[in-house]
């Protein structure tokens, strides 16, 4: 006990004169600091032995320079646990099968508790110290997250930072008119400073969830409401909601999760006045919630969620000498992707790659094809724009093309907050949906006499995407189901809690005969499952894809075909990548000898380079 407490007092001497001068120009409440780093000690001293350990490598691996997580061996799956196996204890039965997709990275998605109709996938938290019961208990993350741990595999969850459930402690206690929790939340007697707060702050859901306040006749006072009217804003104004989440955050930390999803980061500080996004009391409180961390629980990580263009997402890095979070987000390439099929036009998503190679090579992003959510078209419309394309008439083409009305596109989906007003809509559908695997197997199933061709395309397109995530400099995430090209789930529909939302049609349950299908070589399934493996052993194998190698886009000659370069110690890969449905040739010449091709073994000049529709190429230089 005297060896952990001396380990914590050198951790909290590192940070304390940066943490408390942090926290008193927030807060200028010297008690409130001192009970915080009284809990902290805490927490530490509460944490099992194992995570301990695990905290004094990882710590030691940093501060040698080579932290864990900026390798080229991590590959996560995002999931939810009702969806894939019913409980936790069923996702710990099922591991073997996560170990057989080479995934390290568990994401679990919400499964705090909440309110059946009022939880927003999981998003508006009643308590954040129980599982819900459905799900299991705390006992049962507990044990996955150690035999996940003894399995080599990590552990994320979501932790959500800007709101509760109107059914939270706090939320009840507060319509009940106390006091002390109406101040952790923003209420207003009358409509006045709530119409000020609408003069500059932008609405998230304009259709389904208008507006930010909402009204609650039972108690005469508007409270703020950012998402929907049943997730309140917490006041991070108040000490006392920083320092109770941060105690929620080291409780969750103690169960074994190694990495938390902060959701919404940049909402989190309101300003009137303001459009409440980016503030800089919001990358106050990201710095002090990562010094509490290396001081508690230095083996864990924070990633942001920040649903902004790469030079605004940046910021939430911090610096070298002042970090936040260890990992972003790379959510506006996900959607620049989606776009690049629909034009077969890759200008703006090299334009943005471009960006992001720009830089420091310690920012790690986390890139993935499809997630739970929706998909937005917050696109660079000023470049767009220059290149011919007009925003609302784009928006509606894009709307269309993933319907499968237009651009010749197989596409499967729905939209999502389909505004009449101004045209905007989001999208939802599984990655196989989206390439046109669905379309193609129903038409297999209706006689259609090109079946075959066009099931081979879209399976095409599907592992092209994937193949080009993998290359990004990163770490890739899977969407569950995704490995074994799951298509959309229309029975939501059938069901009153999930019928109005939807994102619920590609957040189905896991399909477990799409997974016995994987005996069939000749299968869908086997086609997309056993290539990514393969791209998964040659990103794990390959020192080129450690996350700070050096990586430039290659221009090609062909607006359809995307490249990139890697370069790490002297090994130099390229990858091709044709977003068209045609043949086209990359009209490049490196002078600089033979490439060879790492999944067919074909040794060749990077002269004039042929790809077939929807096709890529991994091209390694040969080394003599």
């Amino acid at each position: 006990m005297w060896e952990a407490r001396t380990l914590f007092d050198r951790r909290l001497q590192k940070h304390r004169y940066e943490l408390r001068w942090l926290y008193m120009e927030l807060y200028d409440n010297g008690s409130m600091f001192t009970e915080l780093c009284d809990r902290m000690e805490q927490f530490y001293l509460e944490r099992d032995a194992k995570l301990r350990d695990r905290d004094h490598v990882r710590e030691a691996e940093a501060e040698a320079g080579s932290a864990w997580y900026k390798g080229n061996d991590l590959l996560g799956m995002m999931l939810y646990v009702d969806n894939f196996a019913g409980t936790l204890k069923g996702v710990e039965e099922r591991l073997d099968y996560i170990q057989k997709c080479n995934v390290n990275v568990l994401h679990l998605m919400p499964f705090l508790k909440t309110e059946k109709g009022k939880s927003d996938g999981g998003y508006a938290v009643s308590d954040f110290r129980r599982v819900n019961d459905e799900l299991g208990t705390m006992e049962d993350l507990a044990h996955l997250a150690n035999t996940c741990h003894e399995n080599g595999i990590n552990v994320c969850m979501d932790f959500v930072m800007n709101h509760t459930s109107e059914c939270h402690e706090w939320a009840r206690r507060a319509r009940a008119g106390e006091g002390e929790y109406m101040s952790r939340y923003f209420f207003y007697e009358n409509e006045t400073i709530p119409r000020q707060f609408e003069q500059t702050v932008p609405q998230v859901f304009p259709t389904t969830a208008p507006g930010n306040f909402t009204w609650l006749p039972q108690i005469g006072h508007y409270v703020m409401t950012t998402f929907y009217p049943y997730q309140w804003d917490l006041n991070y104004r108040n000490p006392r909601v920083f320092n109770e989440m941060m105690y929620n955050f080291l409780y969750l930390a103690n169960q074994g999760i190694d990495i938390f999803r902060i959701d919404a980061v940049p909402y989190i500080w309101k300003e009137l006045g303001t459009p409440c996004r980016n503030l800089r009391q919001v990358h106050t409180i990201v710095r002090m919630m990562r010094m509490i961390a290396e001081i508690v629980c230095p083996g864990i990580l924070l990633l942001g969620e920040v649903v902004m263009e790469p030079e605004k997402v940046a910021p939430y890095f911090g610096t070298i000498e002042k970090p936040e979070c260890h990992m972003l987000y790379n959510v506006t390439t996900m959607a620049t992707t989606w776009h690049t099929v629909a034009t077969r036009d890759v200008r703006l998503l090299k334009k943005q790659l471009d960006t992001i190679c720009a830089l420091p090579k310690d920012y790690v992003f986390l890139n993935y094809l499809r997630c739970h959510d929706d998909i937005g078209w917050g696109l660079d419309y000023d470049f767009l724009a220059r290149q011919g394309f007009e925003e609302c008439a784009h928006k509606q083409y894009l709307k269309a093309y993933f319907l499968g009305k237009a651009g010749n596109s197989s596409s499967r989906g729905e939209l999502y907050n389909d505004d009449p007003v101004t045209g905007d809509a989001r999208f939802c559908g599984t990655t196989a949906s989206m390439c046109g695997i669905e379309a193609a197997e129903r038409r297999l199933r209706e006689g259609c006499p090109k079946e075959e061709t066009e099931i081979a395309q879209a399976i095409s397109l599907d592992v092209m995407l994937h193949a080009y995530m993998f290359f990004l400099s990163g770490i890739p995430i899977l969407y569950s189901g995704d490995e074994v090209a799951q298509k959309n789930d229309y029975s939501y529909r059938e069901d009153p809690w999930k019928m109005d939302d939807s994102r619920y049609i590609h957040r189905g349950r896991m399909d477990w005969e799409a997974v016995e299908r994987l005996k069939d070589a000749d299968s869908t399934e086997s086609r997309v499952f056993y290539t990514l493996a393969r791209l998964e052993e040659i990103r794990r194998t390959s020192k080129v894809f450690v996350t700070n190698a050096d990586v430039w886009t290659v221009e090609t000659g062909d607006d359809s075909v995307l490249g990139i370069g890697r370069c790490f110690e002297g090994e130099k890969v390229v990858g091709l990548f044709n977003f068209c449905e045609n043949d086209k040739t990359a009209w490049i010449s490196e002078t600089d000898g033979m490439y060879e091709d790492l999944l067919s073994g074909e040794r060749m000049q990077m002269v004039n380079v042929k790809l077939p529709a929807y096709g890529f190429r991994y091209l390694q230089r040969c080394a003599c």
